[in-house]
């Protein structure tokens, strides 16, 4: 069944409320506290004072008990202010801090789910995703990764890593079944990407202190052969030099959000299978790629994430959130 960001978002909606009931319990307290503010900055909390000669006796909200300080050490002029402003409603020092705690955790979410649709975010927890339009409607396509296998064109296959091939042979990776589990109705569908780079970088990068750059990713079409789709092929010249082929779209790549990778297709793709890519410079390509295919008239994918839904309407009908499985980039 379709599903939409709405149980997504449900979560963090709940989670919200309760941090803002919290506040709320914290604010009317704070309300009926007032505060003795000292010489040295610091302050106490009082529900009611009065003056014995040169002590200052007061209720400590905190401790629940009378207790007394000298005089000479209570700022009155700071003390009288803040109860004016209490009194005329203006924010006090601690609720300014306050709202700039939440508007910087807000502006972070947003960066880690940022807006690519009017009510239509990505995930926080990353992923790759393809934005579609279906039947008028921006939606989000999860890509899940699916391995190439290496056809050496003699008896037997590998699955993934660096092909050490027979000189003058020319092997493909392909990837099973003619098309894509996902496909795409736009022609023109923003792709984007955040996967853990760390995860995908090897042992021998991770020795010499390298890291993957963020513009690694491209977008190559598959070509179908039966059963099969080919991505790229592998060339080994006589004199045992390898060099890696595959047909790249023109796209441009820019960075997103917090931790996210746009990729926008320079032209409208023509339908056909294709796939996202890693581009690791001398190690080839990565043979883990996300496939999708691009057809107009295809019917509707099972699992999508939909624009959410205006507060106080719900679909019809909704599924809980599907989790997404990528599996890892293995790279030798």
């Amino acid at each position: 069944q379709r599903y939409t960001y709405h149980m997504i978002r449900r979560h963090y909606f709940l989670s919200g409320l309760a941090i803002l009931l919290a506040l709320s319990s914290a604010s009317y307290a704070q309300s009926q506290t007032k505060r003795i503010i000292l010489k040295d900055g610091s302050y106490q909390l009082a529900s009611k004072w009065q003056l014995t000669g040169d002590r200052v006796r007061f209720f400590s909200v905190e401790r629940n008990d009378w207790e007394e300080i000298p005089e000479s050490l209570v700022d009155w002029n700071a003390t009288n202010q803040y109860e004016k402003d209490r009194a005329a409603g203006r924010d006090t020092p601690e609720a300014v801090a306050l709202d700039k705690e939440m508007e910087a955790a807000r502006q972070e979410e947003e960066a880690k789910s940022p807006q690519v649709a009017p009510g239509l975010r990505l995930p926080p927890e990353g992923g790759v995703y393809a934005l579609d339009t279906y039947l008028s409607q921006p939606e989000l396509l999860p890509l899940d990764q699916t391995g190439g296998e290496v056809n050496r064109h003699t008896t037997h296959n590998v699955l993934h890593g660096v092909i050490n091939p027979i000189g003058g042979a020319k092997h493909t990776i392909e990837l099973p079944g003619p098309s894509a589990k996902v496909q795409v109705h736009a022609a023109s569908p923003v792709l984007y990407i955040n996967v853990d780079a760390s995860a995908e970088t090897t042992e021998d990068e991770k020795t010499k202190g390298l890291e993957l750059p963020w513009d690694r990713f491209r977008i190559v079409r598959a070509e179908i052969k039966g059963d099969k789709r080919i991505v790229g092929a592998i060339k080994t010249a006589v004199y045992g030099k390898s060099s890696q082929e595959q047909e790249v779209i023109p796209a441009t790549a820019e960075q997103f959000g917090e931790g996210w990778i746009k990729l926008t297709v320079k032209a409208p793709l023509q339908p056909g299978e294709y796939a996202i890519a890693e581009l690791l410079g001398k190690q080839g390509m990565n043979s883990y790629v996300w496939d999708f295919g691009v057809h107009p008239e295809a019917p509707a994918n099972l699992a999508v994430i939909k624009p959410e839904q205006p507060q106080g309407k719900t679909p019809a009908s909704e599924s809980p959130a599907v989790e997404k499985r990528f599996l890892p980039a293995i790279i030798h």
